[in-house]
């Protein structure tokens, strides 16, 4: 039996979903910076764009994140969410989801809501880069200069 197959259980027959289902987006070449989120497909106007990933994060003290080896610490800079005197990363930084990715725009296609999980605000075309406007969950100024 194949992913996505449906299986027979006690109570009859189950749609099983397959990985590629709700998947709108992959890591790629980036054209602000590095690498970003490419959309592999359309994403209409108010799609959750990452359903299905884990929105748990880990918060640590700022101080304690300066205390790490210079590389370690990169991974907090370069991933974390700052809100006050913590940084919100993943419970394991072996497992940054696509969103983790998305690079900031002063005219962003994706929004963080109140859930922190990201939403388009218009529709996105296959092949477009998804982006964000960091000030939105940051409290401090971005440690670049945006474009």
């Amino acid at each position: 039996m194949q992913p996505g197959d449906d299986r027979q259980s006690r109570e009859g027959f189950v749609k099983t979903r397959a990985p590629h289902d709700g998947v709108y987006a992959r890591i790629g070449p980036s054209r602000i910076h590095g690498v970003g989120v490419i959309a592999i497909r359309d994403i209409p106007r108010g799609t959750l764009v990452f359903d299905g990933e884990s929105e748990r994060v880990v918060w640590r003290s700022r101080a304690a994140v300066r205390r790490l080896p210079k590389a370690i610490r990169a991974l907090y800079e370069d991933f974390g969410m700052v809100w006050g005197d913590r940084i919100g990363v993943p419970p394991t930084l072996n497992m940054l989801s696509v969103g983790w990715y998305v690079n900031h725009s002063d005219t962003p296609n994706v929004e963080a809501g109140d859930d922190a999980r990201f939403r388009a605000l218009r529709r996105i075309r296959a092949g477009e880069e998804l982006t964000a406007d960091y000030r939105t969950f940051v409290d401090e100024p971005l440690p670049f200069r945006p474009r």
